[in-house]
């Protein structure tokens, strides 16, 4: 199985690399404490490797990146969230089962490349700091 499948990112990348994607995105918030994460995530870099051509896979720590984890409403680990072009599509909190998050995973897929075609595109140039 090839990890290089799934993406780590952090506070600093997760624009680039998540919310900026021309393909559907899962993301797994997980913690190093968390015994569900730990048994999940063998699965979750399984589907990885076998959807990598369909969606891309990112992980990031939820502890480390409070900035993000807050933005999304982060209460528990592992959280499942699926983006399309920046959207929030769905999520899944807590110890999924592996068959249900494949299949998940599988829908998301599916609908997917309609997912990405109707999305409306976020203007990152425009910012309430300004």
């Amino acid at each position: 199985m090839d990890e290089s499948n799934v993406i780590e990112v952090d506070d600093k990348s997760w624009e680039e690399m998540v919310e900026k994607q021309d393909k559907p995105v899962v993301v797994m918030f997980y913690l190093t404490t968390c015994q569900h994460c730990k048994v999940i995530k063998p699965y979750f870099r399984q589907f990885a490797s076998e959807f990598k051509d369909s969606c891309k896979f990112v992980m990031i720590n939820a502890l480390d990146n409070q900035w993000t984890s807050g933005r999304y409403g982060i209460m528990a680990t592992p959280t499942f969230k699926f983006l399309c072009g920046g959207s929030l599509v769905k999520e899944e909190v807590g110890a999924v089962q592996p068959e249900a998050l494949k299949r998940s995973i599988e829908l998301f897929i599916e609908h997917g490349e309609e997912c990405v075609l109707n999305r409306t595109a976020v203007d990152y140039g425009i910012s309430p700091y300004v």
